[in-house]
């Protein structure tokens, strides 16, 4: 019967390789980019230190490669040792990231809200513009029209008496004067028209990621449920990613990382060294920008 695995045992035996190569941790760190505080937490077995699930791989077969362990069989073996920590997250800051039923209510509240106001401001513009329309109708046909043409002649006493006479023989000076001519007419002032409705505000419909890489840094990306980054990001590369739902972001070095939300920059993720998660989405991400 096979012995009991020592929860220490694997963390002694990357200590043991580290030593024999006669490499420091600080050695290490430099060259992964990984933190003193999660290599500590690796030789003593320490998982609850580590992010968890895939970074907590990734950072396994970084510490193997520099010290010439195989970096599959390292990472099998620490699967074997640590099955429940290899596959979910160990201990992510709880300062950095949000209640997932929080977030996905919020999400769900912010769709819901957008999806009113698509349709709430186009009827309100048609509504509006109907309006207006019928609105000049009325006030049209009330208008009289302008008294334009000339006043009938008012009937005189002989009217009957003697016979009309021809209209060659109607003296120009008899001739009515015309209603320019005559008072100044009331007619109804002319109605303004209606200015159009304001087109409404653009609606966002995605969140658009630029990610910028200060210093090489550890990085996984999982948008709207697809991995999109998991690896060790070099220093000058530049990642743009389109957002639909939600984006889980987690960087092994919060200060090698800047981030710009839809053109806008953000707020540094945290301090360097640390690591950080950070969950994105339309809903929340003005609070991640920084302040002007």
């Amino acid at each position: 019967m096979a012995p009991d695995r020592i929860p220490g045992d694997f963390g002694r035996k990357l200590r043991e390789a580290r030593e024999r190569r006669g490499i420091s941790l600080r050695q290490i760190a430099a060259a992964t980019k990984i933190s003193m505080s999660v290599l500590e937490a690796l030789e003593r077995s320490d998982i609850s230190r580590l992010p968890g699930g895939i970074f907590s791989r990734a950072f396994v077969r970084s510490y193997a490669i520099e010290v010439g362990l195989d970096p599959e069989a390292t990472i099998q073996e620490f699967i074997a040792q640590f099955p429940h920590d290899a596959v979910t997250a160990g201990h992510p800051p709880s300062e950095h990231v949000e209640d997932h039923e929080a977030v996905e209510s919020d999400r769900r509240m912010a769709s819901t809200f957008l999806r009113l106001i698509a349709i709430s401001v186009p009827v309100a513009a048609v509504v509006l513009y109907f309006g207006n329309a019928g609105r000049r109708m009325m006030q049209t046909s009330q208008t009289p029209p302008a008294a334009n043409t000339p006043e009938p002649a008012k009937p005189s006493p002989r009217f009957f008496e003697d016979p009309l006479p021809a209209p060659s023989s109607i003296p120009a000076a008899e001739t009515l004067p015309s209603a320019a001519a005559g008072p100044p007419s009331t007619a109804a002032p002319p109605v303004a028209s209606a200015s159009p409705p304001r087109p409404a505000a653009p609606i966002e419909d995605k969140l658009t990621v630029g990610l910028s890489v200060k210093s090489p840094c550890w990085v996984s990306a999982t948008v709207d449920g697809q991995k999109k980054i998991d690896r060790l990001l070099q220093a000058g590369e530049r990642q743009s990613i389109d957002v639909r739902r939600e984006m889980v972001l987690t960087a092994g070095d919060a200060g090698a990382i800047a981030l710009t939300l839809n053109g806008a920059d953000a707020k540094p993720l945290g301090k360097a060294g640390e690591i950080v998660t950070r969950r994105l989405n339309l809903a929340n991400y003005k609070d991640y920008l920084q302040r002007r």
